[in-house]
């Protein structure tokens, strides 16, 4: 049977049964599944043919959702898969167009704010299986509020606090948003502690453009990002270059070093993405990311 077409079948199969707790059981089998084939994707190389699919996926989990809402698995996969599809489609899109067509570009950057936060829901849905009222704790008393979370909760708290970062630096004029920047920082802090190594690295990689993008004076700045990046490389073995993209854009244009700048992206350009098939989709969006800021170089550095 042609694997595209199975899904859809086992689908209107389930979607066919009468028994409601049988029905919500076969759905689950189903979501079990679907939340585990991310490798699927991760390990292509034409970032466009995954790009026409994720979108009939993505409502496919949210039917399904509607059916299993507490599947946590698929609250993860929706999280991330939303945060993902925004960057890589989305706001990517936005920044090419932002020189040519600024009206468009606005249009995008607005779209990319709605999908992460449609993302967030997921992810905070996810997190609030284990605490309720979340957000409010957060605000409230972070420590005790994280201190429910153990190791493997980890991806949940990532995708919402990637999710969630992502729609504040999509729309810095939202005032709402940006207030809660501060309270991504000590549930990044959290997942650290647990687990420093999660996704060879993912957590320092985050943490590389969110300290890159504040002062010393807000608890952030430069020497902070640069020890993120060190730590990024060291537990990725170098088999992912995102970091490589990250510093060179949220630290070396803010430092004005524009050899450095090159050099960080050059590097991200030169690696050979078919050397680890599973992070090769991560890295052929960080190698077309990487192509852009170069190409804009002189719009980030004054002349001598």
């Amino acid at each position: 049977m042609n694997h595209l077409l199975k899904p859809i079948l086992i689908l209107g199969c389930i979607l066919s049964l009468h028994g409601c707790s049988i029905k919500q059981v076969a759905i689950s089998k189903l979501g079990d599944s679907l939340a585990a084939s991310g490798s699927v994707y991760a390990s292509d190389d034409d970032i466009e043919l995954v790009g026409g699919a994720l979108p009939f996926s993505l409502k496919t989990i949210e039917g399904l959702l509607v059916e299993v809402p507490r599947h946590k698995g698929l609250l993860i996969t929706a999280a991330s898969g939303f945060t993902q599809y925004s960057y890589v489609y989305v706001e990517l899109e936005a920044l090419e167009l932002e020189p040519t067509d600024p009206v468009r570009s606005a249009e995008l950057k607005l779209r990319a704010k709605k999908l992460y936060l449609r993302g967030r829901g997921y992810a905070l849905r996810a997190v609030e299986l284990t605490q309720k009222d979340f957000v409010a704790g957060l605000r409230l008393d972070p420590q005790t509020t994280l201190a429910a979370f153990d190791k493997k909760n980890i991806p949940e708290l990532y995708w919402l606090s990637l999710s969630w970062a992502a729609a504040i630096a999509s729309d810095k004029s939202d005032m709402s948003l940006v207030a809660d920047l501060n309270l991504i920082e000590p549930i990044m802090h959290r997942c650290l502690e647990l687990d420093e190594s999660f996704d060879q690295g993912a957590l320092h990689e985050f943490m590389i453009a969110y300290q890159g993008g504040r002062s010393p004076l807000q608890g952030g700045g430069a020497a902070l990002a640069r020890e993120h990046f060190a730590r990024a490389r060291e537990l990725s073995g170098g088999i992912r270059i995102t970091s490589l993209v990250s510093l060179a854009d949220s630290v070396s244009i803010g430092e004005q070093n524009r050899d450095e700048f090159e050099s960080l992206l050059q590097q991200a350009l030169d690696y050979q993405v078919d050397d680890y098939p599973p992070t090769r989709l991560a890295n052929l969006v960080a190698q077309k990311r990487a192509r852009l800021l170069l190409s804009r170089s002189d719009n980030y550095f004054l002349e001598d």
